[in-house]
């Protein structure tokens, strides 16, 4: 079974069925001595930590394969909401954590196509099968909103 990872609070083409349960990943990691000193060199005269970077990416894969399994023991089709958070644990060592919702989701049915033609291709002007729906008119200028006279998002609820 494949869990899909989104950050998002939903999971685009599928519709969630079921929110399972919170779960987590995480791992803590400390600097390698030898590493660390050539970071401080590095440091001096500038540019990418590379021994770092690999670090980090280790941790973060680490702490999602861990998610993974806690989501897959739930029989979690997804884990939205993934969000990513790090600590210092000592001095010179970090936690990565990585948490999320398992949620069972089913994916949608694909969404109808609408033909370029008032006349569906294989088919009388009178039906139309599920899946396509009849062209609409195109809406004259006199209807169509600026942008300004359509709704905003508030974050707020305001």
């Amino acid at each position: 079974m494949t869990v899909q990872l989104s950050n998002l609070e939903h999971l685009p083409n599928y519709q969630i069925t079921e929110r399972l349960d919170v779960v987590y990943g995480s791992t803590v990691r400390s600097k390698h001595v030898g590493k660390d000193l050539f970071a401080g060199l590095k440091n001096i005269v500038g540019g990418e930590l590379t021994a770092y970077t690999e670090l980090l990416e280790e941790s973060r894969q680490e702490a999602i394969d861990r998610m993974i399994v806690k989501a897959e023991a739930l029989g979690a089709d997804a884990v939205v909401g993934l969000r990513f958070s790090t600590s210092s644990i000592a001095q010179g060592a970090s936690e990565l954590f990585v948490y999320g919702t398992a949620v069972k989701a089913v994916r949608m049915p694909q969404q109808p196509v609408y033909q370029s033609t008032n006349q569906p291709p294989n088919q009388s002007s009178n039906h139309h099968s599920q899946y396509e729906e009849p062209v609409a008119s195109v809406a004259q200028p006199s209807t169509v909103k600026s942008p300004d006279d359509l709704p905003r998002f508030n974050p707020f609820g305001e």
